[in-house]
């Protein structure tokens, strides 16, 4: 008979991480810039009070354990107090992304069943046209106090925030209760289909908070001052509000003000030394910042994500500004961290070339997520550097199914099963650096070999007057695919297809080469900022390539 640990069994619950800030950074601040246009400020201890009123609130209006309450909401300081007060006291936090079709916020929202919806003030009349279509919802709260309350709305029984959280004493004692109970749903972006639900526990979003807060991984410390810029909809802003509460930092949050000039306004004043943001974000700042001839005084150190960041866009902000960018692998399966390009002792011994070319890749698995890669057989490839296969994750914040559908996602690996299936193509290194090649839908198939659209995409971005790229497959009679290269310009620049083209010699084998460059105003992206293929490969679906 096994011996028994003689510890205390407290669970790993996500009402800890608050109890825990605001008794030990209760001072800190938490800094909100509010859809009514002021500057909004307190601090942990008030936040986690406000939390349990909203714990009060949400109990009066009805809501029992398992009750999902949604939110269509920006980073702010209520959507925070959602985030702790809905999940610490047993319901399910579910965050919707605001920037999807209506058609699939109605969508998420019934297939999710909804109890509460939670929505800041300037997105009113989305809800208003929503409502009749969302018949889970039981009542309706905007985010914001009495005075700022719409006179009249089509909403049946329009509640408010703060007069909810006004009727409440806030003598409230979190409950105790299994660590495996779900505390948030977040719904993958669906860029083909319906989107699905991850619901994750409590236990896994702590181990989560824990791993990514590591000095590997994002080396969040309460000598912070952290904004993310990733939306709190999006995979709850990568774990973010959980990592500060529990290292009591000062937390920075934007709102819906994600242009240029207010974050960059927002970082100095606040003094922010680290952030979080997918590329496209970062491309819009650094465009305000060089136009103006600014520089940051406190901003060391970001991380980025949700898409791969083109090794230009990483050498502008490490060179011309001094910031330091993680480069990050996850996904909405995964909680949502997965890999980060973080250097050994071993690695800062290597020349800075080849540092930089394992930062470009996606790095490594941080503790409670293992990968491999398979063939599309399910056989283990090696760790080269050169094999690229389909790559496969499991571990402690990993999903074992999705939210409502019973059928099991995982496939086996040389006959073990248990592994969860990415959708991505990579290779990893014998020091196990990881590197998406591509989507597996999005790899160009020339010829029988594989070309990767990232790559491509990468050396474009790399020439001054790109803006932005993008790489499909286009039909080929003889090839079955080629690249088509889709580039916006940099304002102002005069870049044209044979230029382009010349700028890819030298730089990739020349059957690699897109074999034609398309100019065009925008790019079209998803809801969480990432390049929308499936949007190019439908506009481009009839384009002949040059020569066919």
């Amino acid at each position: 008979m096994a011996l028994m640990g003689q510890m205390m069994a407290m669970p790993l619950l996500i009402s800890s991480l608050i109890k825990h800030a605001a008794r030990h950074a209760g001072e800190t601040e938490i800094v909100s810039k509010r859809v009514e246009g002021d500057v909004h400020r307190y601090n942990w201890a008030q936040a986690e009070v406000r939390a349990r009123q909203l714990a009060q609130a949400l109990n009066r209006l009805g809501c029992r354990p398992g009750d999902r309450v949604g939110t269509l909401a920006w980073n702010g300081y209520r959507h925070l107090e959602i985030y702790y007060g809905a999940a610490g006291s047993g319901l399910v936090c579910h965050t919707v992304n605001p920037r999807l079709f209506p058609e699939q916020i109605a969508w998420i929202v019934n297939d999710a069943r909804d109890r509460v919806l939670c929505f800041d003030l300037n997105l009113l009349p989305l809800v208003e046209k929503l409502a009749p279509e969302m018949p889970s919802i039981q009542h309706f709260i905007c985010m914001t106090d009495a005075a700022h309350m719409p006179s009249t709305t089509s909403l049946p029984g329009l509640l408010c925030f703060e007069t909810l959280l006004d009727a409440e004493d806030g003598h409230y004692v979190w409950p105790e209760f299994d660590e495996n109970t779900a505390c948030s749903l977040c719904y993958t972006s669906g860029t083909t289909g319906n989107p699905k639900g991850a619901l994750y526990s409590h236990r896994s979003t702590l181990l989560h908070t824990y791993a990514s807060a590591l000095p590997d991984a994002l080396d969040c410390s309460a000598r912070d001052v952290i904004l993310p810029v990733v939306p709190m909809f999006h995979v709850n802003a990568w774990g973010l509000p959980y990592s500060c509460a529990m290292i009591g930092c000062k937390l920075v949050m934007p709102g819906p003000f994600l242009d240029g000039q207010s974050l960059y306004e927002l970082f100095e004043t606040e003094r922010v030394t680290f952030s979080a943001g997918v590329p496209t974000v970062w491309l819009g700042l650094i465009s305000y910042v060089k136009a103006n001839g600014l520089k940051f005084s406190s901003f060391k150190r970001t991380v980025i994500g949700g898409s791969a960041c083109p090794p230009a866009l990483m050498k502008t902000l490490q060179d011309d500004f001094g910031v330091e960018v993680i480069h990050a692998w996850g996904m909405t399966e995964l909680s949502p961290i997965g890999t980060l390009s973080r250097l050994s002792a071993k690695q800062l011994g290597l020349p800075k070339e080849a540092q930089q070319r394992l930062l470009e890749k996606q790095g490594k698995a941080i503790f409670g997520i293992d990968m491999a890669i398979a063939d599309d057989d399910g056989r283990a490839l090696p760790w080269d550097g050169e094999a690229f296969g389909n790559l496969l994750v499991r571990g402690h914040w990993v999903i074992d199914q999705y939210y409502g559908l019973t059928a099991s996602p995982l496939v086996a690996l040389d006959g073990e099963p248990g592994w969860f299936p990415t959708g991505d193509v990579a290779t990893i290194d014998a020091d196990g650096f990881m590197q998406i090649t591509d989507r597996s839908k999005d790899v160009i198939k020339s010829g029988g070999e594989w070309i990767s659209s990232i790559e491509l995409e990468n050396i474009a971005m790399a020439h001054p007057d790109v803006q932005e790229a993008a790489v499909i497959a286009c039909t080929h009679p003889k090839w079955d695919e080629r690249p088509l290269l889709v580039v916006t310009r940099k304002p102002g620049a005069a870049l044209t297809r044979e230029a382009m083209l010349e700028f890819f010699e030298g730089r990739i084998a020349k059957w690699q080469i897109p074999d034609d460059v398309v100019f065009v105003e925008e790019i079209p992206h998803t809801a969480t900022g990432k390049i929308q293929k499936l949007q190019l490969r439908q506009r481009f679906k009839d384009y002949r390539l040059p020569g066919i």
